[in-house]
């Protein structure tokens, strides 16, 4: 059975509120387990234990909160270690144009960088689900839709 990790940080509520919407799109495959914690609860253990890893973090200055990116520092003495899991990331910003994309993008580097298995979108949020204050319904079909397609996948490639 694959397993999913989500792992957030949120301060105002919206980034938890998106995870959570990930949550119900990787809970609709079945033969997946997921298993959702905020980044300050999370190890890099439980990074080597999951078969993909989503990631979700509200923008601050263009980029993933410190939370997110000590997670990753930490996880460096593992590099190579998550290669070929699968992973995504989602972000809340507090305005259009308020960097959410490159903040995807950053997380997605780290795992890129991990050797990790990254898939795009051609239709609706390319990098992954992005969302201007709390999710509207365009944000949260998106993130049901990244947390489907990214269960779907660790299921083939680990299940």
């Amino acid at each position: 059975m694959a397993k999913i990790l989500i792992i957030y940080y949120s301060r105002t509520g919206n980034t938890e509120k998106m995870a959570n919407l990930v949550q119900e799109g990787v809970s609709e495959v079945e033969g997946v387990k997921v298993k959702m914690q905020k980044v300050e609860e999370t190890g890099v253990q439980d990074l080597l234990d999951a078969d993909g890893i989503i990631a979700g973090s509200p923008t601050y200055y263009g980029s993933m909160c410190w939370e997110m990116k000590k997670l990753f520092d930490d996880s460096v003495e593992h590099h190579g270690s998550l290669a070929g899991k699968v992973g995504g990331a989602f972000s809340s910003a507090a305005n259009v144009g308020g960097g959410n994309e490159t903040t995807v993008l950053d997380i997605l580097h780290a795992m890129i960088i991990h050797g990790m298995i990254v898939q795009g979108r051609a239709l609706g949020d390319h990098y992954g689900p992005v969302s201007v204050g709390a999710p509207d319904d365009r944000a949260a079909k998106q993130c049901r839709r990244m947390g489907k397609m990214i269960a779907e996948l660790a299921k083939k490639l680990h299940g």
